[in-house]
């Protein structure tokens, strides 16, 4: 799977998920995930990846099929195939989600139902992403994670 865009956080937050996986948050309030026990709890039930960027702003998203010496390594669950990469502040929540309006800052990619491992390397204001199909669905993070 190869693909490249861009997205702007002003949030410096990247979010993965797909968008079934993480319905059950559509009613909740927009920031649920600022609270960090949601965050993780949400992030180690397999549900959503969240990447702290260190800084708001543009990045370049490049979907590869591998990354060797990955800065980050998340498992999800991936229930409908249909999987959202973007702004942190885009993620379900407020009654909304993500869809194809200008004004989400994004991109939605669709995969084959299963469970997925994230890697994600960091190069400037690139980031690399790839999504392994395996046998990993749930993490065991003790705090979120942040790229420096």
């Amino acid at each position: 799977m190869r693909d490249s865009f861009s997205f702007t956080t002003d949030t410096a937050t990247l979010a993965i998920f797909d968008l079934q996986a993480i319905k059950h948050r559509k009613t909740d309030t927009p920031d649920w995930w600022s609270i960090p026990d949601d965050e993780l709890h949400e992030m180690n039930e397999g549900n959503i990846a969240f990447v702290g960027l260190v800084d708001d702003g543009v990045y370049s998203i490049e979907l590869v099929d591998n990354i060797e010496n990955p800065d980050v390594e998340v498992c999800i669950k991936s229930p409908s195939g249909e999987i959202f990469i973007g702004a942190g502040e885009d993620t379900t929540g407020g009654d909304l989600e993500p869809d194809d309006s200008e004004y989400i800052s994004g991109k939605k990619i669709f995969i084959t139902p299963g469970s997925y491992t994230i890697f994600v390397k960091k190069e400037e204001d690139n980031l690399l992403v790839s999504l392994v199909k395996g046998e990993c669905d749930s993490n065991s993070f003790q705090e979120s994670i942040r790229l420096d």
